[in-house]
């Protein structure tokens, strides 16, 4: 769990959280809004977040149910000064992992989310393994094949997961010595990836970031260079 977003809409408690955080090896960032942490995590990957319960007038319950219904499964740990059992119920059922109350201590919450950091790896799936040379993409569900172009595409993605790469960047890379089409024949492959990649659970997907281009979201496929 190496990247956090907090969000809380104290503005003090979510500063001296990311200090903390970072002082224990973590990347964290902070937002004061609901609306503004969902538009966040639609732009940026993130491992892990931390929610509190009351963000002025929004609740984070409902982010966290947001989050959920949004397919996004990365660990969430709630902070609230409401200590009773229904709040606690509450904010699980929406679908956090764990429920801290306040005030805790500062190792409390570092030691909580370790234990959410093991029980996702635990959890994680072996990613799905790429052989460009065999055109094949493949993992315990399946496999699908692969053109060479394809490939390119999937690799070039890889070796950039995390950081979204915009239509041009990528038309330059694979497109413009061969002096083929115009840029839109970037959406055309990045749609026949997605419906290759829709035929078998590889645990990765293609996402679009508003005005900044494509980025693998997932677990990253392991590149094998050989066979």
């Amino acid at each position: 769990m190496t990247r956090l977003l907090i969000i809380d809409d104290e503005s003090d408690i979510a500063a001296a959280l990311q200090r903390g955080l970072r002082l224990h090896g973590y990347d964290a960032v902070a937002e004061n809004r609901a609306d503004q942490a969902l538009a966040r995590l639609e732009r940026e990957v993130f491992s892990g977040l931390i929610v509190d319960v009351m963000l002025g007038a929004e609740s984070g319950i409902d982010l966290v149910r947001s989050v959920r219904a949004a397919g996004m499964s990365m660990p969430i740990v709630m902070l609230s000064a409401l200590s009773d059992v229904e709040h606690r119920a509450a904010g699980l059922a929406a679908g956090a992992d764990d429920y801290v109350v306040k005030p805790f201590s500062f190792d409390e919450l570092v030691a909580r989310l370790r234990v959410q950091e093991q029980r996702s790896k635990a959890q994680r799936p072996d990613p799905a393994v790429l052989s460009p040379a065999a055109g094949r993409l493949h993992n315990a569900f399946g496999s699908v094949s692969l053109t060479d172009r394809e490939c390119d595409l999937l690799v070039l993605l890889c070796a950039h997961a995390g950081a979204p790469l915009s239509r041009g960047a990528i038309f330059d890379a694979l497109w413009r010595e061969a002096g083929s089409g115009n840029e839109n024949v970037v959406d055309v492959y990045v749609g026949y990836l997605r419906k290759k990649l829709a035929e078998v659970n590889f645990h990765f997907e293609i996402k679009t970031i508003r005005s900044k281009g494509f980025v693998i979201s997932g677990l990253v496929p392991t590149i094998r260079t050989t066979g």
